[in-house]
């Protein structure tokens, strides 16, 4: 028996064509994945919707939980087995994280994308729809968090990242690499999360920020991001959580102001962690308050920071959420 997945399309490069004429990648009137779809006919029963079309940079918070509540809302009027959402590649690993922060259906949740757009030689696109509907389909995917493929590799919305910005294998795992692989005969998992978290949201309208910390940094940056009333602010900060002395002050008026900093590193692989006791070092800047997360990169951690705040204002909590 057929299962039935849900595919929606929200654009990206998976959805566009390349100009002959001056090679530029562009959205077209109308998603050639619409008429590609039939190609996975025989994998499952498909249901197609499209959602928007737009290329990734243009996707905010709020489309994300736009695809948040299409998917409860399509699951309350029809059940389904799994769930594939194409998506451009610039931000796709956030949309993913977002969705498992906030999602907790009984299906498969996959998310992929494309880097040559349908008309390109060697167009990626309808392959990584084929495998990922497959995924959805698969049995075994359930209770791994949304998972991410592409390229016949299956990853965790937690820890892949888009590693080069053309290559066809750009969405890697640092560390951890992929839970899982995609191949002629069947879909292969060797490992999956250990945990899980989920979080009812209702809103994702917190202003929240991310910079990059850097040698001689200080703390007019940070002046600036008080003054104009985030609601919280990320930092990649340097090696294991450290940061510059002169923008201790910064970090500490954002604290008294109750606006909750996060670090993590801007290395990709390790964690950050309160190991130095110098003037601006980890330790000292935990005594401080500043939270520390558990081995996310800074796009994820901003994400997870403004869910985080759509539960709670207390330090404390948020820093109990980041230990996940």
């Amino acid at each position: 028996m057929k299962r039935n997945v849900l595919v929606i399309h929200t654009g990206g490069t998976i959805s566009m064509m390349e100009d002959k004429d001056t090679g530029s990648v562009i959205p077209g009137r109308e998603n050639p994945l619409s008429v590609q779809t039939s190609m996975v006919a025989n994998l499952a029963d498909v249901r197609v919707i499209e959602a928007f079309h737009l290329p990734s940079p243009h996707i905010t918070t709020e489309h994300m939980h736009e695809i948040k509540r299409l998917i409860e809302a399509e699951y309350e009027n029809q059940e389904f087995d799994g769930v594939v959402i194409t998506h451009g590649t610039d931000t796709l690993e956030e949309t993913a994280y977002f969705l498992d922060l906030t999602i907790s259906l009984p299906v498969s949740i996959v998310v992929t994308g494309a880097m040559r757009s349908s008309n390109e030689i060697g167009a990626d696109g309808l392959y990584n729809l084929i495998s990922s509907v497959r995924v959805a389909a698969d049995p075994l995917s359930k209770n791994k968090g949304v998972l991410v493929v592409l390229n016949d590799e299956i990853h965790s919305a937690k820890n892949v990242t888009k590693t080069h910005t053309s290559n066809v294998s750009t969405f890697q795992s640092p560390q951890y690499g992929p839970i899982g692989i995609v191949t002629k005969r069947g879909i292969l998992f060797h490992h999956q999360p250990t945990s899980s978290e989920s979080y009812k949201v209702c809103d994702i309208t917190k202003k929240v920020t991310l910079i990059k910390a850097y040698a001689g940094m200080d703390s007019s940056l940070l002046g600036a991001i008080k003054d104009l009333k985030f609601d919280g602010v990320v930092i990649e900060a340097l090696g294991q959580g450290n940061l510059p002395p002169e923008a201790v002050p910064g970090i500490i008026e954002l604290l008294n102001s109750r606006i909750p900093v996060v670090l993590v590193s801007r290395c990709f692989n390790g964690i950050a962690q309160d190991v130095y006791g110098y003037e601006g070092g980890g330790k000292q800047l935990k005594e401080k308050g500043v939270i520390f997360s558990n081995g996310l990169n800074g796009q994820k951690a901003r994400i997870k920071l403004m869910v985080a705040l759509s539960q709670t204002n207390d330090f404390q909590e948020m820093e109990r959420i980041f230990k996940n």
